[in-house]
């Protein structure tokens, strides 16, 4: 599944506990953290990519694709540099030191900045310029094999509950595997969709690129889809 990596940034946080902005943090840390985020907002609304990159920069280190700011998200078209805040959560400064935004990490789930309207950063599929939503997402899909073979009719209800969660419904005609998990509510987070049943049982999808979605590898067993009708 598309997930910030577990426990990355609370490691550096116990390198540079005590030291301004991250110093001295270990290499295979910083080249782990480093590559091409989407920060969006949580809302769906349009967002826009950065590279964290491992060159050194003002205040810590360097990054590149501002300009894809400047119409989404203007204020981080003057990030200049990115860094480890200390506790765990991951920064942007601009060229006069001030910073920017403040990516806090939440276990399990990707980086995203605090109060009402909350930004995340995360790895996104290639050509993806936004996080999908209970909204974006609710409808009607097919549960398939990668060969096309149709193996339920799932139907995503878009009234969330107090934790985040929504209904679910399955069409009468699902294959047994699929049936007897008895899927019953699903929930978004990021990119993952996680479909979930009433007793404990679960699948993972991650989103491609064209909206629709594969089973997360972490899942195992064969491959299985969720396509929009």
């Amino acid at each position: 599944m598309i997930r910030f990596i577990p426990g990355l940034a609370a490691s550096a946080a116990l390198l540079v506990c005590g030291l301004a902005y991250g110093q001295d943090i270990d290499p295979d840390i910083l080249k782990a953290q480093a590559g091409t985020y989407l920060i969006a907002p949580q809302d769906g609304a349009s967002g826009c990519r950065l590279t964290l990159e491992t060159g050194e920069a003002i205040s810590g280190y360097s990054l590149s694709g501002q300009d894809s700011c400047i119409k989404p998200l203007p204020a981080l078209a003057k990030a200049y540099s990115w860094n480890f805040d200390g506790n765990g959560g991951v920064i942007l400064i601009d060229e006069t030191r001030k910073m920017l935004a403040r990516f806090v990490e939440n276990e399990g789930q990707p980086m995203k900045t605090e109060g009402d309207a909350p930004f995340l950063l995360i790895a996104a599929p290639d050509g993806v310029d936004r996080l999908p939503t209970v909204t974006s997402l609710a409808g009607t899909w097919t549960m398939q094999r990668p060969d096309g073979e149709r193996l339920c009719g799932v139907t995503l209800n878009g009234h969330v509950d107090a934790d985040g969660n929504a209904p679910l419904s399955l069409s009468e005609d699902c294959a047994a595997n699929v049936a007897r998990l008895k899927l019953a509510v699903w929930h978004i987070e990021g990119f993952g969709l996680t479909l979930m049943g009433r007793y404990g049982l679960s699948l993972g999808f991650d989103m491609r690129a064209d909206g629709n979605f594969d089973k997360s590898k972490e899942e195992g067993g064969k491959p299985l889809s969720l396509v929009r009708r």
